[in-house]
């Protein structure tokens, strides 16, 4: 599972269509014998309050962490690796293309990154937090 894929599962309920779409995600495979009339073709993704969800994080976890601005901090608050080779990882993942050892402007893209895959992925974001 990617370092993204772990970020939206940490984030999003389970049953949400952007966790369970993940590459990895446990679950029993379609049923081929199902009409395909059973599943609504274009119904709008459930939206998940990206920013309450993570607040509400905050408010449990002991450390200070500024998920707002920083992609370390969020990664932490996730519980997930925030070391420069996991953001290295992510920052592939996610297709950047400046230079990974100038760190800061990474770090900075990364999180505006992070914050617009997740509004793609059916997450409320705030516009001061996406590109």
């Amino acid at each position: 599972m990617g370092i993204f894929s772990t970020i939206l599962n940490k984030i999003f309920p389970h049953d949400h269509p952007a966790a369970a779409a993940t590459p990895d995600a446990a679950g029993p495979a379609p049923d081929a014998a199902a009409p395909a009339a059973s599943a609504p073709a274009a119904a709008p993704m459930p939206e998940v309050d990206v920013e309450a969800v993570l607040t509400q994080m905050q408010a449990g976890n002991s450390q200070q962490l500024n998920w707002r601005t920083s992609i370390v901090d969020l990664l932490k608050l996730l519980d997930i690796d925030s070391s420069l080779s996991a953001r290295k990882e992510l920052a592939g993942e996610l297709h950047y293309s400046g230079n990974t050892d100038d760190s800061a402007s990474m770090n900075i893209w990364l999180h505006k990154a992070v914050m617009d895959k997740l509004a793609q992925n059916g997450g409320k974001v705030p516009d001061d937090l996406k590109s």
